[in-house]
């Protein structure tokens, strides 16, 4: 197998023109440097240096040497890198749902900095359903997500619940679920998040109030409809808001939201990021209780 060492050998022996010298370099003697010079060649096909003249390059050598100095500079810059990785701390990947309101995210996200762990932060959104896939393969350390809902194996902090409020066309002041003109509710998709969405439908419909939905792919999306006059929305991102929007407690029927982080416990770094995750479980439920 072809090593660091092999590429370390050419390169200073054909600096150096000299086994002693280049063996004094590499930090080995004599022997090992012929033998690691060898082993180089059988590995390469190839005459690397001309022995009968001193220690000079072949053809072939002064062709490969590039290479070789290319390859180790890679590897030093890769060491380098690593050592920037270990400096910096420990990169955490956060995944949110995109129902999380903008302060919480805010929160949980700089709750490891604030209790002196030293991480780097990668953040993204997406679907419950897809921040359960990403966090159960590994390609998520922790995610906080819309409740209740499947897990796949995966570990999962407290419910913490977030008010809402209902978002209605001003000119239907009596534009509540329920009540005066029935608009339909805008709703992200069901898929995203099959049981929340489920709870979500049939608390609205749970005074047997038949209840009419639209799907939109956001909350921005959302309430365009509500400023458009056709369509109610339910959110707890309290700096949503348009002219023309009123603005309500959802609390008839309350529809709180729930959220929970959640993690894989069965990962080599379970314990470290089990303790990473009460610190966001924490952060969720002081924000919860704001």
């Amino acid at each position: 197998m072809l090593t660091e060492r092999h590429l370390e050998i050419f390169v200073a022996l054909a600096e150096e023109e000299h086994f002693g010298t280049a063996a004094q370099r590499v930090g080995i003697t004599q022997p090992p440097l012929s033998q690691g010079l060898r082993r180089l060649e059988a590995l390469l096909g190839v005459r690397l240096f001309d022995r009968s003249r001193g220690v000079t390059l072949t053809d072939e050598g002064t062709l490969l040497l590039p290479h070789a100095r290319r390859a180790l500079a890679a590897l030093t810059e890769l060491r380098e890198a690593g050592a920037r990785e270990r400096a910096d701390g420990r990169r955490l990947r956060l995944g949110l749902a995109p129902e999380v309101p903008a302060r919480v995210a805010a929160a949980v996200a700089a709750a490891p900095d604030r209790a002196g762990e030293r991480t780097r932060l990668a953040v993204s959104t997406a679907p419950t359903a897809t921040l359960l896939s990403e966090t159960a393969a590994g390609r998520l350390d922790l995610a906080v997500i819309r409740h209740p809902a499947v897990l796949p194996g995966l570990a999962s902090g407290g419910v913490a619940l977030f008010p809402t409020w209902l978002l209605s066309p001003a000119r239907t002041r009596a534009g509540a679920v329920g009540r005066g003109r029935r608009l339909p509710v805008a709703v992200r998709p069901r898929e995203e998040a099959p049981a929340a969405y489920d709870l979500f439908v049939d608390t609205l419909a749970s005074r047997g109030r038949r209840v009419e939905t639209v799907v939109v792919p956001d909350e921005r999306a959302g309430l365009a409809l509500v400023a458009a006059g056709q369509a109610v929305l339910v959110t707890a991102d309290v700096g949503l808001a348009a002219d023309g929007v009123e603005r309500a407690p959802a609390t008839d029927p309350s529809l709180p939201l729930r959220l929970r982080v959640v993690w894989d416990a069965r990962r080599p770094d379970a314990e470290a990021t089990a303790h990473t995750a009460r610190l966001l479980v924490d952060a969720l439920a002081r924000q919860a209780a704001r």
